[in-house]
């Protein structure tokens, strides 16, 4: 029964902070989210960029460990206004563009609601062979709200240059085969990672003091733990992701990221080698408690520890990834088993962290 209760309120805070909009440096309304469910936990704050920050209270002479994660979403931003009322976009983070047409998006207006779009194309009964043939560019597509002139789009919609957009998806839950649905796991995944490791260490004796940081803009550059990291100035750092998914994208033996075999551990990636004693550690004590985890090599990729474990003189980072997917596309699919143990291995890490043992990685 608890352990019923417990993934309903995980269910519940991904689901949440899944559907909130905020793509780059527009997170207000995930951090509301946030606000809401961090109340109690400590002081909260955030600064210039939308960084938030919480923090527990503890000993301040007590090695700091900073949890992170990235608030914001990919998506787009309207570009130009044509006089037909159409919008032109521009992607913000990173999209393959045979992804994107032919979904639904909310546009945000100058109150701050949002209306539905549509991202459309030209119909092919209107296309020139050469056309039909040619690469798919954003250039090329249009995101349609229903309006009939600029003038429309500008006093009606009330639509702005700049206005950005999110995809348009409500989190499904799958019981039966425990399988949640949704946009924006990269990174709200992290972000509910982060709130219930505060809430659930909260009345804990523990050996360090924590610190979350919810980061923004990582999806351009990971610009908010760049600043993050020198505020917080941390001991060691767990970074929690939403990671890209392999299980259906290359051959059974390299698949090291798989939805439903547990959280993954990256040992490195195209900015980051992880600190590999601290990596050990982490290793170890999900092998000792049976906690399933993943390992992954990778060539690509990378998260906010790649500023936060440069920073100050040096941090020891590892990041904890749930398996997303089809990450950085409309729709992700995610196992909430493997958000749990993600959650149970970070927990039983800090009970396991002091000076010492930072001081050993």
């Amino acid at each position: 029964m608890v352990k019923d209760m417990e993934n309903k309120e995980y269910i519940s805070l991904i689901s949440e902070l899944s559907d909130a909009n905020g793509i780059s440096g527009f997170e207000d309304e995930v951090l509301e989210v946030i606000k809401k469910h961090t109340a109690g936990l400590g002081k909260g704050y955030r600064d210039s960029l939308l960084n938030y920050y919480l923090e527990d209270g503890r000993d301040p002479s007590l090695p700091l460990v900073q949890l992170d994660c990235h608030t914001d979403e990919v998506g787009f931003m309207v570009k130009a206004i044509r006089p037909d009322g159409m919008l032109e976009f521009t992607t913000i983070g990173g999209w393959v563009v045979t992804n994107i047409p032919a979904h639904t998006v909310r546009v945000q207006t100058a109150d701050g609601s949002y209306v539905l779009g549509v991202i459309a194309s030209k119909p092919p009964h209107f296309m020139t062979e050469a056309e039909k043939k040619a690469p798919l560019e954003v250039s090329s597509l249009v995101i349609d709200v229903g309006a009939t002139s600029r003038r429309e789009i500008i006093e009606d919609y009330r639509i702005r240059i700049a206005a950005p957009v999110v995809p348009d998806v409500t989190a499904y839950y799958d019981d039966k085969h425990d399988k949640i649905f949704g946009k924006a796991f990269d990174n709200r995944m992290g972000c509910a990672s982060s709130i219930s490791v505060m809430k659930e260490l909260k009345d804990e004796k523990l050996g360090v003091r924590l610190t979350a940081a919810f980061a923004s803009q990582e999806e351009v550059g990971v610009r908010g733990a760049t600043v993050t990291a020198n505020r917080v100035r941390p001991d060691a750092a767990i970074v929690f992701e939403g990671c890209p998914a392999d299980d259906t994208v290359v051959p059974d033996y390299q698949v090291q990221t798989a939805v439903g075999k547990g959280p993954m551990l990256r040992h490195i990636d195209a900015r980051m080698i992880t600190n590999p004693r601290f990596q050990r550690f982490a290793l170890d004590i999900a092998y000792e408690l049976g906690i399933p985890v993943q390992e992954a090599v990778r060539t690509g990729g990378a998260t906010n520890g790649s500023v936060i474990n440069l920073s100050n003189t040096g941090v020891p980072a590892i990041v904890i990834g749930i398996p997303v997917r089809y990450a950085h596309t409309h729709y992700g699919i995610s196992s909430v088993s493997d958000f749990a143990n993600g959650i149970k291995l970070a927990k039983e890490i800090i009970r396991r962290l002091d000076k010492d043992t930072i001081g050993s990685f």
